[in-house]
């Protein structure tokens, strides 16, 4: 029977086939979701996910750029820009507070769906986000809706992409769930642009969400998928001096943590303020025109480094499981077991103590013999109560094996805190591995034996050998042969 159930089996089955479909000529993306099913295979047997899980869904299959910033920082109107189509609603105040994921669709009309088409659809980045949500929201999964939205539309330019814009942050109702929400995209995301509105010529009154925008990426490994982008610059035109607009700005910036990295300065062409000095308005059209072509370069780079990605996901998954959670497991059941085994000793010794100062003082010691001797003899009811007794031994050895547990996953709980997913995995193995029909004195965690390890070592060599694939494909040392096809 397939350790997958059957709307995990069926989503990998569509994606495999839409990815083998999508690239004829480079099946890496295709054959990673069957390396995905062999880490599924070690995950599940080691109690790592649950039949409704599977490794290949914690990671975004198509290119994902997610747009942050402050209400009225002009998002929608680039994003309206960007796919030549007016889909998203623009204006000063909030137009929308959800965050609207938006996707290519053959339609020749663009289509809103509800909140609930990404939390049941397993291709998208969304997929059972409801679960998290109800952790922070009484009403829970009737409440989707009100965070989510789907929008598809036939512009070529999002095609094979899927594009996120976000509420603002300084007015939100909710802040809580689109915080949430918002570190779920950034952390799924390839690319995250995040707007700031020129036309606030003091960015110290945005410091909360400058901290949170800014200060929460510049110390991530992948800072540099981050561009920050002033926005509506031609408001600052008509100011004596407009590189001091940019100028507060960047030092606003760099107190909360950017020093490095490239700050855009981009507008809109058909709001844009008319700007009548000629040598000021070129001067501004040029710098928009290098800093818009930059940031179309950098979406174009994420279809390749989506594929380094997902590829690099896969080696993360089976190298942190053979060099970090099986030893973690390991070392937790290692203290399981003395726990377990000084807990019997006290116990059981206590009770002989016990029994045999009872039968001193009640100097009962031939009727102890006798009843040895029944039990020998093959007498019923002395078997009956024999029975009974290790009965009730059997009980609190394995009432102590739970106690233990218990204890070992408390302090598991405060390591890691309850609501991060790791604590979640390890739970659901150390119980397995924990379980009363395991025996104690087996050393290794539940489903880790030859068999899956040679699995996780066969992953880790496949993801080497996507990635040399790649290499081939998008690098020629030499300058000879074929010119590479886009992934």
């Amino acid at each position: 029977m397939s350790y997958h159930s059957e709307q995990i089996s069926k989503h990998l089955e569509n994606l495999q086939k839409h990815l083998a479909d999508e690239h004829p000529h480079n099946p890496t993306l295709a054959n990673a979701i069957k390396s995905f099913r062999k880490m599924d295979e070690v995950g599940h047997s080691m109690g790592l996910l649950e039949r409704d899980q599977s490794y290949a869904t914690y990671v975004t299959w198509w290119p994902m750029i997610a747009v942050l910033g402050t209400f009225s920082a002009g998002k929608s109107t680039y994003i309206n820009s960007y796919l030549n189509l007016p889909l998203q609603r623009t204006g000063n105040q909030a137009v929308d507070d959800k965050f609207t994921v938006i996707c290519y669709s053959h339609h020749p009309e663009a289509k809103t769906l509800p909140g609930i088409a990404l939390d049941a659809d397993p291709r998208f980045p969304f997929f059972q986000i409801s679960k998290s949500i109800e952790e922070i929201s009484e009403a829970g999964q009737e409440r989707i809706d009100a965070y989510l939205q789907l929008k598809t539309c036939p512009s070529e330019n999002i095609r094979g992409k899927i594009l996120i814009d976000s509420p603002g942050f300084d007015a939100d109702n909710q802040r809580a769930s689109t915080l949430r929400l918002t570190q779920h995209i950034i952390n799924l995301s390839d690319l995250v642009l995040v707007f700031f509105d020129a036309r606030h010529p003091e960015p110290k009154a945005m410091q909360d969400t400058l901290a949170y925008l800014v200060s929460a990426s510049v110390n991530r490994a992948d800072a540099n998928k981050f561009l920050y982008i002033l926005n509506q610059i031609d408001v600052t035109a008509k100011e004596d001096n407009p590189e001091e607009v940019v100028s507060a700005w960047q030092r606003s910036l760099a107190e909360v943590g950017l020093v490095t990295g490239r700050f855009y300065r981009i507008y809109n062409l058909d709001a844009a303020v008319p700007i009548t000095d000629p040598g000021v308005k070129e001067r501004f059209e040029k710098k928009r025109a290098e800093d818009m072509a930059d940031i179309d370069i950098r979406i174009q780079q994420i279809e390749v480094e989506r594929s380094y990605r997902i590829v690099a996901k896969l080696e993360q998954t089976a190298k942190s499981i053979k060099n970090q959670i099986v030893f973690k497991l390991s070392d937790m059941l290692k203290r399981w077991k003395s726990k377990v085994f000084l807990l019997d000793g006290l116990v059981f010794g206590m009770l002989a103590i016990s029994a045999v100062i009872g039968i001193t003082a009640s100097e009962s010691w031939e009727s102890a013999k006798a009843f040895c001797d029944k039990v020998i003899q093959g007498d019923s009811t002395a078997w009956v109560i024999t029975a009974i007794l290790f009965l009730v031994i059997i009980v609190i050895h394995f009432s102590i094996r739970r106690f233990a547990a218990t204890g070992i996953l408390k302090k598991l709980s405060l390591e890691l805190g309850k609501d991060d997913e790791t604590y979640k995995q390890y739970v659901h193995a150390f119980n397995k591995s924990t379980a009363a029909y395991r025996p104690l004195f087996l050393q290794a965690p539940a489903g880790w034996n030859s068999s899956t390890q040679n699995i996780v070592d066969e992953v880790i060599n496949e993801a080497n050998d996507y990635i040399q694939t790649l290499n081939d494909q998008f690098t020629n040392p030499s300058g000879h042969g074929h010119k590479s096809k886009s992934v």
